[in-house]
Parts: structure tokens; sequence; C-alpha cells
């Protein structure tokens, strides 16, 4: 999905608390769920999960955003909603996935200097830390899912190779 500058498109982020625990498999089912609708609807973004916590962002025409935070504030599976920041965009941060995914796991080494992201979206404590956070977890996000998608590829490679050697 591609966008222009001037297209009407909104940018929305909340975070909600799951009412219970979620399984990674049952994110899973409901993402293949969500990226179907998403993709009829004109809508993109990335969804983040952690220790009970869910951080997303919508991207799409304004009504049809408004109307996709009104399903997911009924949905009783999360509760807690709050919109943290809600913004025209010229174009898509996630252009190409009606639904980009990523567990982040708690206890994994950080690096010198890591700051939680994850945690200054969702504390939402003022604009500026919240588009700051949402920033750096888009390019976390991107980074990361470039590195899966090199990492598919050479593994393909080298399987054909191992192929036609036989």
């Amino acid at each position: 999905m591609s966008s222009t500058a001037g297209s009407g498109l909104v940018s929305l982020v909340y975070t909600s608390t799951a009412s219970q625990p979620f399984r990674e498999t049952a994110l899973e089912q409901l993402l293949r769920v969500c990226r179907r609708l998403n993709e009829a609807r004109g809508i993109t973004g990335m969804l983040l999960h952690r220790d009970g916590r869910f951080i997303q962002v919508l991207e799409g025409h304004p009504e049809t955003v408004a109307g996709l935070v009104d399903i997911i504030r009924s949905d009783s599976r999360h509760h807690d909603l709050r919109v943290l920041l809600q913004e025209p965009i010229a174009e898509r941060r996630f252009p190409d996935w009606t639904m980009g995914y990523r567990v982040l796991r708690p206890g994994e080494s950080r690096p010198s200097g890591y700051r939680d992201s994850f945690a200054d979206l969702d504390a939402g404590s003022d604009i500026d830390t919240t588009v700051r956070a949402l920033t750096e977890l888009t390019l976390w996000f991107r980074v990361r899912a470039r590195g899966g998608a090199a990492r598919r590829r050479e593994r393909t490679s080298v399987a054909r190779a191992e192929a036609e050697e036989a």
C-alpha cells in the first residue's frame, strides 16, 4: 500500500492492556484475521506486545481509523485503551505492512545507553516523548524485519544450492 502527500491519511498510536494473558499462538491467529481485514480497509501499521500490554500504530484514512479504534475499544480481549497520538501524515511509515508484529521479550541484553521506548510510549507522558519513542520503535521494527527477510532469503538460497547439488 502506498500513499502520496496530501492523501488525507492519519497515524494513530494507542496502548491497551490484555484482559487475559495472550499466548504467542493466539496473537498470531488474531494477526492473520486482522491483516486480511486491514488490507481490505486500507489500514497499515505495527503491533507490539509485552507483558500483557499492547502498543499499536494504525495508519489510514481518518474515518476508517476512527471506526477501527471504536471496534478495538469494544473488544473484550483488552481494556484501558488510551490514544497517545493522532496526527495527519503525508505518507505511511508502514506502507507494505497490513500489520507488522514483533514480540518484545523482557530480559534481552540491552546495549549501553539503552532506553525503553516501549515504556516511554506506554507512559504517554508528553507529545515529544511519544513521538520520539514511536520513531525509535518504528526504526527498530523495520531493521528487525529487514534482518529477518535477509535471513529467509539466505536460507532459501542455501536450500536451492543444496537441491541443485543433489
